[in-house]
């Protein structure tokens, strides 16, 4: 059995060590024949040499060729590659930031102060919060190039012992919940679409649910350009959306529609308690400003498009939200908006006339290239700890042929279901 598997994936435990390897490819690789074929445990994130191509025997052409890995061959050693450039990395960050929480419920800043104006000046100052930790989050992604994020942090700052908890508890609760959830949004709107007049059953919005993980766990699997190729088309769908709204607010603005911005600030002033629950409402929504220091080892040259992609990223997620909210409340009352079930499918019935059913679609995109991110991360976490040991084994292997951590994929996509 073992011998089986080791003809599909390569270990990559202790294929590297935290402050020696980075610096090049000093190490001989270990050579192991199985069947007749030659793999080597190798070096992480190194894919800066030439490579050499296998003959594609399958008959599906360059495609397949260009979505999978290239083959490895005898003294190559198996490693993952640097294909996240970017334009990628810019929309893992912002793919994987907006979800459905600014289309559905952005009201909760609004229930918690009471005030336009106070609630708007939160939200941009969550969105500076996030910036400052992302760009020290960049800071430690250049000086550990690691993958993994904050359990990589965790071991050159603390040692193993709180790496190990943290990876633990990321990859048996944070993360597979978070995933979970995410779906669950999904199909909630997905099935909503074609039941109009009574509530989709729960079962088979858990059946969608599951067929959008099983969906995503496979585009991941396959490859990883053909994971961030589905991360880029949704990304961009999504901030389509957002330019949907802000057109559609724009154009209520233009009316003379201003009644709810221009007395922003004449109800009380909230309470300090008030603006710290409003402030963990409006982190929440900027939850995902890390994710891309969990694939710095697939960055290309992540010394320059790391930092880049967090300045690029974050600020343009801030200016969509603070534009959302001015065209919600250009449409709607703030006592609308709160009691609005979906605040994007109310103002899509409102503006939008007979394209209103673009706003419930929007939520579907943005969830399903949410999900998508959040799995490309947290794989990646998997199987960096677990290269360490921190986790089983097998969940460090690599695909030979396709180069993704597909164990890894699997185990977080299991403990989801």
């Amino acid at each position: 059995m073992r011998d089986k598997l080791s003809q599909l994936f390569c270990l990559q435990r202790n294929a590297r060590k935290y402050n020696s390897d980075t610096q090049g490819h000093n190490n001989v690789p270990n050579k192991n024949t199985i069947n007749g074929s030659t793999y080597t445990n190798g070096h992480v994130g190194t894919a800066d040499g030439p490579e050499t191509t296998e003959a594609d025997t399958s008959g599906s052409g360059r495609m397949r060729k260009s979505l999978e890995g290239r083959g490895s061959t005898q003294n190559d050693s198996i490693h993952l590659k640097r294909r996240v450039g970017l334009f990628s990395g810019v929309a893992l960050i912002v793919g994987t930031m907006i979800g459905s929480g600014i289309f559905v419920s952005p009201s909760g800043l609004l229930v918690r102060t009471g005030s336009v104006g106070v609630s708007f000046l939160i939200w941009l100052a969550c969105g500076l919060l996030s910036l400052l930790g992302a760009l020290s989050y960049a800071e430690l992604g250049t000086m550990n190039t690691s993958s993994g994020a904050e359990w990589a942090y965790f071991m050159d700052a603390f040692g193993p012992a709180p790496a190990f908890l943290f990876s633990w508890v990321s990859t048996l609760v944070l993360k597979p919940s978070q995933m979970a959830i995410i779906c669950l949004s999904f199909a909630q709107y997905a099935v909503e679409a074609f039941v109009s007049e009574c509530d989709p059953p729960i079962s088979v919005i858990k059946m969608v649910a599951l067929l959008a993980v099983i969906m995503i766990l496979f585009v991941n699997c396959y490859s990883v350009d053909l994971g961030m190729a589905v991360q880029n088309i949704f990304t961009a769908a999504k901030l389509v959306a957002v330019l949907i709204v802000i057109c559609g607010g724009a154009y209520k603005l233009a009316q003379g529609n201003v009644q709810h911005l221009t007395n922003a600030f004449n109800n009380p002033a909230p309470s300090v308690g008030a603006v710290a629950t409003a402030f963990y409402t409006g982190l929440w929504a900027y939850d995902g400003w890390n994710n891309l220091n969990y694939v710095t080892e697939e960055i290309q040259n992540p010394s320059k498009n790391l930092p880049r992609s967090i300045i690029i990223g974050i600020p343009l997620v801030t200016l969509c939200y603070a534009l959302i909210n001015i065209s919600y409340l250009a449409a709607m009352s703030p006592i609308e908006m709160i009691e609005s079930e979906a605040v994007a499918v109310t103002f899509g019935n409102r503006i939008l006339g007979a394209l209103a059913w673009l706003m419930p679609l929007s939520v579907t995109v943005s969830t399903f290239g949410s999900a998508n991110g959040t799995l490309f991360a947290a794989g990646r976490l998997c199987f960096a700890a677990s290269r360490e040991g921190h986790l089983l084994d097998i969940l460090s292997y690599v695909h030979v042929r396709r180069l993704t951590p597909a164990p890894g994929l699997i185990f977080h996509n299991l403990r989801e279901q």
